[in-house]
């Protein structure tokens, strides 16, 4: 769908342009666009190396390991349908650690491995359970503590105080998480009681036989 927006937005803009006999316009545009995305990347790669590389030496250091643990509490709580100790609650922990910490190139991975978990305890595998759209809008909407990519672009253009954005980028994270918590609730509410999982299970190499053995047959006259 993405990419039919995009088609339908260059098709029309070409169109436009034709009509209006602005085609060198049209074409200048492009490639200075074009131009000024090589730019802004190749801007942007120092900048998010050095901030990722905090980030990293955080993580060695055990700071995504603490925070996912002051977090469990609030975790359990926002995924009571998932069992405590299902995989899917260490990835889910991941990933809202690596967001808060603004590493979004961390988060997707470890977004990506608890849907796979959560869909191994969906009743009905064509639809996505609650606890699925809870991890959906958590990590569309989750609070960011340093927004490195925004940071990084500010720097790039030339910002005096790129990091002023920490402050109102926490504001709007923490509403928006508040927003989607409450709405996430009301529609769990609306639906009812959330489906009672059930845990898969391993087939068993040893199976107990389906009749007992049959008894040996004794000799007439015993002995």
């Amino acid at each position: 769908m993405v990419n039919w927006i995009w088609m339908g937005m260059i098709v029309i803009s070409v169109l436009f342009g034709a009509i209006n006999g602005k085609m060198e316009q049209v074409a200048e545009a492009a490639f200075g666009g074009a131009q000024t995305g090589v730019t802004v990347c190749l801007g942007l790669v120092s900048i998010l190396v050095f901030w990722m590389g905090l980030m990293r030496i955080a993580e060695d250091a055990g700071l995504v390991s603490k925070l996912a643990r002051l977090l469990a509490p609030i975790v359990r709580r926002l995924f009571p349908d998932v069992p405590p100790d299902h995989p899917a609650m260490g990835y889910i922990l991941s990933n809202m650690s690596a967001n808060l910490l603004g590493l979004g190139n961390a988060a997707t991975p470890m977004g990506i491995k608890a849907m796979q978990e959560l869909q191994t305890l969906n009743p009905d595998k064509t639809v996505a359970t609650p606890a699925m759209c809870t991890l959906l809008a958590l990590n569309t909407a989750s609070i960011t503590l340093v927004p490195t990519t925004i940071i990084a672009i500010r720097m790039n253009f030339g910002s005096l105080h790129p990091a002023d954005i920490v402050a109102p980028t926490l504001l709007a994270t923490i509403i928006s998480t508040g927003a989607a918590i409450v709405v996430d609730r009301w529609y769990r509410r609306k639906a009812g009681r959330p489906p009672k999982y059930i845990q898969p299970t391993r087939p068993s190499s040893a199976s107990p036989p389906s009749s007992p053995p049959p008894r040996p047959l004794t000799p007439p006259g015993g002995g």
